[in-house]
């Protein structure tokens, strides 16, 4: 009878985190009409800004490799109280005015229902296939977290060795595949200052009439910007892959890709083979919106997704 007695407790305790996961249609009850604000929302804003897909992208990036997928990077810093939005990595990250709007609408039709977390993987999953990516299904429920502190910050950047990249990944469970696929997919769209390639600049490899190209554009003052992409710069595709096996790779670790040992047999494979990205993007992009998620009790729903509820 006492082991009976242990096992049921056993169960009790166990029931509520098994079902506090994530799980499709999340808010089929609780918000029926949650995904479909969200896809409205980044519809409209697309219409006028095809960038909005790269800014989406970069924002759930450098959100969920920073103590997990809990919007913690959308917290404005305060006086005496900086957050990760403070730190230089995260000095060019847009698109807020996106989250705010989608949350603003969400609060109205179902309060304190949806968290900004989940906000921001719907909203980058609607942006992907906006800007001709794959469709996919992702699960809901995320919770926001209750921290956002500019020394958790430590993100891979645009010079990182493909190994530091395959190590920075891994420790989020990704695998070399998935740092593959989500780098390039990542910079298929979007823009890189000048400041922060210059060593591909000097790159003797470097394919000739680019190098040219972009020694012509980063003489201008200000520090301009370029396409990551040359090719489709506001389409999520294949292309990027085919550009790094002809030297044509913007940033380094994009070109370092296609060199490694490790790694140019997959960039080769998807610069062959385009339905193949695709499948691979969506199944790392489902994989990645699942690091360090904060489910059932954990964290809260924010009403504000710039500030804690608590007013911290």
């Amino acid at each position: 009878m006492k082991s009976i007695t242990a096992l049921f407790l056993l169960f009790c305790f166990l029931v509520p985190s098994a079902l506090a996961q994530l799980r499709f249609g999340f808010y089929g009850r609780s918000c029926p009409r949650a995904e479909s604000i969200v896809a409205n929302v980044v519809a409209n804003r697309f219409r006028r800004d095809r960038s909005i897909t790269a800014a989406l992208l970069r924002m759930q990036f450098h959100d969920c490799f920073v103590r997990g997928c809990d919007a913690s990077l959308l917290i404005d810093p305060r006086p005496g109280r900086p957050s990760e939005k403070s730190t230089g990595p995260n000095a060019s990250v847009r698109g807020y005015e996106v989250i705010d709007e989608i949350k603003r609408q969400l609060e109205i039709a179902c309060p304190g229902i949806v968290s900004c977390a989940d906000i921001v993987a719907l909203a980058t999953r609607d942006a992907i296939k906006l800007a001709g990516g794959p469709s996919f299904l992702i699960k809901t429920g995320r919770r926001d977290g209750l921290r956002s502190n500019p020394a958790d910050v430590n993100l891979p950047g645009p010079t990182i060795p493909v190994s530091a990249a395959i190590q920075a990944f891994a420790l989020k469970g990704m695998t070399v595949d998935d740092m593959v696929t989500l780098i390039g997919g990542g910079h298929s769209v979007g823009v890189i200052h000048c400041s922060l390639f210059q060593d591909r600049l000097n790159d003797p490899a470097m394919d000739r009439s680019l190098n040219a190209q972009l020694r012509n554009t980063c003489r201008a003052p200000n520090d301009p910007s370029v396409f990551l992409d040359q090719r489709t710069p506001f389409v999520v595709d294949n292309s990027i892959y085919g550009e790094m096996q002809r030297q044509r790779g913007v940033m380094r670790i994009d070109q370092n890709l296609a060199l490694d040992g490790a790694t140019r047999g997959i960039v080769s494979s998807f610069a062959q083979n385009n339905p193949l990205f695709r499948q691979r993007f969506a199944q790392a992009m489902e994989k990645m919106g699942t690091i360090g998620v904060l489910t059932g009790r954990a964290g809260e729903i924010r009403r504000n997704c710039r500030v804690f509820n608590n007013g911290r």
